[in-house]
């Protein structure tokens, strides 16, 4: 009988292996480990520190699932009450993480949200190179020039999870993807797609070199979105919010794209474009990767 409780005790311990230790509290905002945190909206520092903000129990869990390093978490006693909120504390802890009980206050300035979730990670970055980026297939890659709206990235981050996206190329000046309102428009797939930074004359000669297309959505389009040759290899184009792209740019695609509109409307989000350009290409591959594929 005794043999038999022995590895029921083990078990348990090793499921909840440091639940009796208390966090580390923090009540005053000053605090340098708070100031760090509150600074993370900046992008400087962020660049700086190599780390970027996450917020609340879904995102939090996501990113610690997905193999992410959180250096700190911060977490309110009214979430450390909360079995899940406190597991995800105690997970990130045991893989090196300093843990900070705080006020709700206190979390609410760190993630600059009156109602943060009751936790909140700062997470290490990670970005690839170009040659880094998977390729198969069928490759769908997102080229975004110049994105300068860290909602319409988040969003269109989401977008290329969902369909399935071989990875995000970051063309020149775009916006920080780990910027907290990026990562918050995400809703943590910037935890699952994979994406590189680069210029676009390097990413040009990257995409031949894969034999990828690279087809662009223009006001300068000769064929609507859904005639479009895209193929098994392709790189999808979108353009600066205000500016569109450069003549230069159009000019080294294969394939210019209209998304028809009707007479006299004005445009649309770049983020909705660039949705109905995705599923269009990953529509003409056949789906690869879809839950629904038999």
């Amino acid at each position: 009988m005794h043999e038999l409780q022995t590895p029921r005790k083990t078990a348990l311990q090793v499921s909840s292996p440091i639940v009796s230790q208390p966090f580390t509290k923090i009540t005053s905002s000053t605090n340098p480990a708070v100031k760090m945190l509150k600074s993370l909206h900046r992008k400087k520092v962020r660049g700086e520190t190599g780390l970027f903000m996450a917020e609340g129990g879904r995102l939090v869990h996501q990113g610690i699932d997905g193999g992410w390093q959180a250096d700190y978490i911060a977490i309110t006693a009214e979430g450390a009450g909360r079995p899940h909120i406190r597991d995800l504390a105690e997970r990130a802890r045991t893989a090196g993480a300093k843990v900070l009980e705080v006020p709700e206050r206190i979390l609410s300035q760190i993630t600059g949200k009156d109602n943060p979730g009751g936790i909140a990670a700062a997470f290490q970055q990670r970005q690839q190179s170009l040659d880094e980026l998977k390729s198969g297939k069928n490759s769908l890659w997102l080229a975004l020039y110049e994105v300068r709206d860290p909602g319409n990235l988040g969003t269109i981050l989401r977008t290329a999870d969902c369909a399935a996206a071989s990875g995000i190329i970051l063309l020149g000046n775009c916006c920080d993807p780990f910027s907290i309102e990026a990562v918050r428009a995400s809703m943590g797939a910037v935890f699952d797609i994979p994406f590189a930074s680069s210029d676009f004359d390097t990413f040009n000669s990257w995409r031949q070199s894969r034999s990828a297309r690279l087809v662009a959505a223009s006001v300068n389009g000769t064929q609507p979105h859904d005639r479009i040759a895209y193929g098994n290899q392709v790189a999808i184009l979108m353009g600066n919010e205000q500016a569109g792209l450069s003549e230069q740019v159009e000019a080294a695609c294969d394939h210019l794209a209209l998304i028809p509109m009707r007479e006299n409307a004005d445009s649309l989000n770049l983020a909705q474009a660039t949705a109905l350009m995705t599923y269009e290409a990953w529509r003409s591959q056949g789906y690869p990767g879809a839950s629904t594929n038999s």
